[in-house]
């Protein structure tokens, strides 16, 4: 947890608020005020190597090297003032299996080949794969070989796109 101390007046007088943000937040918070879409966030078991998967939608060519050391410079610059102990942080681009978390990413990369793994069977699986239909209503569509079905979105475990290599 990261902390700060923010002064206001009210009435004459001084006031302290403490405020407690998250390190996720943190790391959204730089990371869309810099343009981007944060993807993705893994910590290592100690916390000690933190991975940020970043995404610029509006950018045709997707993320480079360039957008990742950007990313890099202003969260060590954060990380420095917040007092985020941490051994190395590594930025990337999403990659061709990119997770799916958003519901507006469901709606997103409607048409495209996707692997679900849900909390809690449905008709004895976990495991689906197909073409995502889209996300409406809190629910999950998926096209699958014999026929197509509706995952609950709060349901998802994981969610990765299968990249294509045609």
């Amino acid at each position: 947890m990261l902390a700060g101390i923010f002064f206001h007046e009210m009435g004459g007088y001084a006031h302290f608020s403490f405020v407690v943000m998250d390190l996720n937040t943190l790391i959204e918070t730089t990371v869309s005020g810099l343009g981007f879409e944060l993807v993705d966030i893994e910590m290592s078991p100690r916390g000690r190597t933190i991975r940020v998967f970043i995404d610029a939608p509006g950018k045709e060519s997707g993320v480079d090297v360039e957008d990742c050391a950007r990313v890099s410079q202003q969260l060590t610059r954060v990380f420095e003032v917040e007092n985020v102990d941490y051994d190395r942080l590594e930025i990337s681009s999403p990659g061709l299996d990119r997770v799916v978390r958003k519901a507006e990413d469901f709606v997103r990369f409607a048409g495209r080949e996707i692997q679900i793994k849900i909390r809690i069977p449905l008709a004895g699986r976990r495991n689906f794969q197909g073409e995502l239909l889209g996300c409406e209503e809190g629910k999950v569509r998926l096209r699958l070989e014999k026929d197509d079905v509706e995952l609950e979105f709060t349901q998802i475990e994981k969610a990765r796109l299968v990249p294509r290599f045609d």
